[in-house]
């Protein structure tokens, strides 16, 4: 009897054991996932979208082994509700953060809500490892920090590095203030470096959410070129290639690249100095140089190489697509905003619901298709006087250390918009990319669907 129970026994054990080396093998094969998101960086700010001043080849290689969509958007045109819908997969109305948190302003109260299921939190709940290094802005209180989010690490600015006071946060501390901004793009490479090193027998997730090109401007020694201060723009547009090129070279080193879902794009329009790509607009407007930002995805298991996407999507796509592609499940009563684009990221799809644009609560724009219609005027262009115009969270060398020559109005990044004369405006971006033929008047019927589908979206929120 006593041999027939330890015949039992270590029959259970193997079977266990099995069971346990089949989950642990599952959990190794699923695909890593790197997001590397700048900030403000505009769609003409890299060559592979027309920039002429500069190279950025490591970007330019990435979109040549993947996929690039030339139509995607982001919903505002400024960083907090942007980087919570990439986050969440949730329009700023449902997921309620419309505004940026701001400390040097004293908007400290706003965040995050911890009701709201991040990436972070999915992929952890899936034995994820998950770190966050850079630009958080999703509130800079200790209940709204990356920690209490999803990450198991955290390293970075906890807002926009023109925001006092500009300190680094390594999990819950603040561990270096002031912040040298010249080692900024540096620093958070290397701590992805070593974070992808140090998880490579295991899958993560790795949210790399660079502080550049947000003004203040700033690169490291290895890139800054002082003798020629005006082109300060594209030093600091060499530095981010060199930190994608950086961590390509890391996941083939580690033989991880076969494995890893790389993401690479902005979180809106660009700023003064950048470029729109010839949009109208930039940041903080929700013409198309505000929204509409560089995309590009690699993942050799799922996706051709030099693939050209033109269908319009949206930042709220990331959320349930890496869910898709990781096979990673979430709550399935959370209501989301974003889709599944699996297949049109592999050419086999040509439709796409609408896109919509917020600022502040207003709903600016709706598009779908090659249609994009305004129910708001969105902001135009106001000369700046530039004898009198003052960056009040300029550089001064002591609280915000980068260099002193940073882009003015005179950068106008995009076309200049006049004041609409009318509420309602639609434009075809086919024919019309810079909006500037407003065809409302012509085509009622296309302003009455498009409505219809905002209308829609609204009673649903």
């Amino acid at each position: 009897m006593k041999n027939k129970l330890l015949c039992i026994f270590a029959v259970a054990i193997l079977i266990f054991s099995l069971a346990c080396s089949e989950n642990k093998s599952q959990s190794e094969n699923k695909p890593n996932v790197v997001l590397i998101l700048t900030d403000d960086l505009g769609y003409g700010d890299i060559s592979l979208f027309g920039q002429k001043n500069y190279s950025t080849p490591n970007i330019d290689g990435l979109a040549t082994e993947g996929v690039v969509c030339t139509d995607f958007y982001v919903p505002t045109p400024y960083c907090a509700p942007s980087r919570a819908t990439l986050l969440t997969g949730r329009f700023p109305l449902r997921h309620g953060l419309v505004k940026n948190p701001t400390p040097d302003a004293g908007i400290n109260d706003i965040g995050i809500q911890p009701e709201e299921v991040t990436l972070g939190e999915v992929f952890q709940q899936a034995d994820y490892q998950t770190m966050c290094i850079g630009k958080w802005h999703l509130g800079h209180k200790p209940e709204f920090f990356p920690v209490n989010h999803g990450f198991d690490e955290y390293y970075g600015i906890l807002y926009s590095n023109d925001m006092r006071p500009v300190q680094i946060v390594e999990n819950v501390d603040t561990v270096e203030y002031p912040v040298d901004q010249n080692l900024l793009t540096q620093k958070y490479t290397n701590k992805a470096l070593n974070f992808i090193t140090e998880n490579s027998q295991r899958p993560f997730f790795l949210y790399l959410s660079h502080a550049m090109p947000h003004k203040p401007l700033a690169a490291s020694e290895n890139f800054y070129t002082p003798d020629t201060p005006e082109d300060l723009y594209a030093d600091v547009m060499k530095e981010l290639d060199w930190s994608v090129g950086e961590v390509i070279k890391k996941l083939e080193e580690l033989e991880l690249t076969e494995n890893t879902i790389l993401i690479f794009m902005s979180d809106n329009g660009p700023w003064y100095g950048g470029s729109s790509g010839g949009f109208k607009g930039m940041k903080a407007t929700t013409w198309e140089g505000g929204i509409r930002v560089p995309f590009i995805i690699k993942y050799a298991e799922a996706f051709p190489e030099s693939k050209i996407i033109d269908v319009p999507c949206w930042s709220a796509d990331i959320f349930p697509t890496l869910l898709s592609l990781t096979q990673t499940k979430s709550d399935t009563n959370i209501v989301l905003d974003g889709e599944d684009i699996t297949e049109i990221l592999k050419g086999n799809q040509e439709t796409h619901g609408p896109v919509f644009s917020l600022h502040n609560s207003n709903i600016m724009s709706v598009r779908k298709g090659n249609w994009k219609l305004f129910v708001n005027k969105p902001r135009f262009y106001r000369p700046a006087n530039l004898d009198t115009w003052k960056d009040k969270r300029a550089p001064d060398g002591e609280t915000i250390i980068a260099p002193f020559e940073q882009a003015t109005p005179a950068d106008y990044p995009g076309l200049k918009p006049a004041e609409p004369k009318n509420k309602i405006q639609l434009f075809n971006l086919e024919d019309d990319p810079t909006e500037s033929n407003d065809l409302a008047e012509e085509r009622p019927e296309v302003v009455k669907e498009l409505t219809e589908m905002l209308n829609d979206f609204k009673s649903g929120l």
